[in-house]
């Protein structure tokens, strides 16, 4: 199966064995928390799954050097994994209600350290409630399983090789085209966006109101073909390397590729030897 799978697919699989739910609700606003979120309610079994906790190492934060979200270690993952239930032939699927912007990092982390079958819901549980299908309070039952997790090669790139490879290789800023440009920046310690860098905001994967679903694949492909992701690799970063696992997401969905920069703007803004750019494209 696919990167994707809709709320009818889900629906009819519910319940089943070889199958784990995630729900991986987070939000930059901190008097909101995705765990209360989905106590309040969440698709039937599914095990919630935190952004900082569980998707990142720990130390990470505002203004850190580290950046907000730094890239976790195998073994958390792993950790993660096993306590979610999600043994090697696993299906998972991840979903969020903003887009697929938080749930593509679940996405993303298990594909980096081998775990292939992982899917995000379409239109996640904004389309799931509009739909009138079932939510539920009560944590599932979960029995815990060994999980094996190992980074593969060519998911991530650090710090180090950004600077030193940015102004020879395709770069993609996956924020708001606002904060791409510097004119405004409301959690990172400067404003700009890494000097050669091009504006592909993750939103803009989307379409569909009031329930924004992923735009089709040959979309996809047109969009990122139009910022030279056919000729290639980009690298892809954001704030702090969740919502540019969208971009990636969307990358795959158009049959190319791309690299995570981890650290992201929140590490690179972090360094003030590190160049920030302001000019438009």
């Amino acid at each position: 199966m696919g990167p994707l799978v809709d709320t009818a697919w889900l629906a009819e699989r519910l319940g089943e064995d070889d199958l784990r739910v995630l729900d991986v609700r987070w939000y930059l606003d901190p008097a909101r928390s995705g765990r209360e979120a989905w106590r309040a309610g969440h698709v039937p079994g599914a095990v919630f799954v935190d952004v900082v906790d569980d998707l990142s190492a720990p130390g990470g934060g505002r203004g850190r050097a580290v950046g907000r979200h730094p890239w976790p270690s195998s073994e958390q993952v792993a950790r993660v994994m096993g306590r979610a239930g999600i043994g090697p032939e696993t299906q998972v699927v991840a979903y969020d209600d903003s887009g697929g912007s938080t749930a593509a990092r679940a996405w993303y982390v298990l594909r980096a350290h081998g775990h292939d079958a992982v899917a995000v819901l379409d239109g996640g549980l904004v389309k799931w409630r509009a739909e009138g299908r079932p939510v539920e309070g009560a944590p599932p039952d979960v029995r815990p399983r060994d999980a094996v997790a190992r980074l593969r090669p060519g998911f991530v790139v650090g710090k180090e090789e950004m600077v030193a490879t940015h102004q020879q290789r395709l770069v993609l800023d996956a924020r708001a085209a606002e904060r791409y440009r510097g004119e405004a920046e409301p959690v990172d310690p400067r404003a700009g966006h890494i000097p050669g860098a091009k504006s592909a905001p993750w939103e803009d994967n989307l379409e569909g109101e009031p329930v924004p679903v992923f735009r089709s694949p040959a979309e996809l492909r047109r969009r990122y073909a139009a910022l030279g992701a056919d000729r290639d690799v980009p690298a892809v970063y954001c704030g702090s390397g969740v919502t540019a696992c969208h971009d990636l997401l969307a990358l795959h969905l158009a049959g190319l590729s791309g690299v995570l920069y981890a650290g992201s703007w929140s590490e690179w803004s972090a360094d003030p030897t590190l160049p920030a750019a302001t000019d438009p494209e």
